[in-house]
């Protein structure tokens, strides 16, 4: 799945079991599952991605799936957003150590974060109504959400259609990654942006104080 990349993730690997799950990213018991669970279960994304592409990372978190995309693409231009500071400085280190040059880390939340990018990737940040509302704001026309889902994929795709149509998707598909190359393939609803007049823009829904309701700080 790496190729020649693969003393890189390699790399990634030891920093998410050594200070990744220090400072509380992962628990302990996902050490032994780091391959299966996180790098495999996110690297099968990558393929997915069209040549070239600029990509946003949605509460990246400890850089899955962001950095794993960066690690096995780099022709990508990847961004990952992540607005609290211990996973930001945790993310801007890994960059560094591994000298991923098509990286850039910023400290923020999606709805403050300004941008037109052709893929937004997230993975267990919010459910997918309340994950729409600022991924597709971050879409150029054309562009996709890639969210990374578990069984109930399905099950959030249509009780999020009603929100979907309101904010101009086009096109809404699940498509199950990895086939044949892992034991358990990813789920990733992907989500084609229409133009922007007809969907919500980043911040929309704030309250007066500038409060929000996106989960997790997306």
């Amino acid at each position: 799945m790496f190729e020649d990349r693969l003393p890189v993730i390699r790399r990634y690997a030891d920093l998410l079991a050594g200070p990744g799950t220090q400072r509380g990213l992962l628990g302990p018991r996902e050490v032994e599952r780091i391959w299966d669970r996180h790098l495999l279960n996110c690297g099968v994304l990558a393929p997915a991605i069209a040549a070239r592409s600029t990509v946003c990372d949605v509460g990246s978190g400890a850089g899955l799936p962001g950095i794993v995309v960066a690690i096995a693409r780099p022709d990508l231009r990847l961004t990952l957003l992540e607005p609290l500071l211990r996973r930001a400085e945790f993310l801007s280190e890994a960059v560094d150590v591994l000298e991923l040059s098509n990286v850039e880390v910023v400290r923020s939340r999606a709805e403050d974060h300004s941008g037109a990018y052709d893929v937004v990737t997230a993975r267990a940040v919010a459910p997918l109504s309340r994950l729409a509302r600022v991924a597709l704001g971050l879409c150029r026309p054309g562009g996709s959400v890639l969210a990374m889902k578990g069984e109930r994929a399905a099950a959030e795709l249509d009780e999020a259609r009603p929100e979907l149509a309101k904010l101009g998707v086009v096109e809404s598909a699940i498509e199950r990654l990895g086939e044949g190359l892992v034991p358990i393939p990813t789920t990733v609803v992907r989500l084609v942006a229409g133009e922007p007049k007809r969907r919500r823009p980043p911040g929309q829904g704030r309250n007066r104080r500038g409060g929000s309701g996106s989960a997790r700080g997306v």
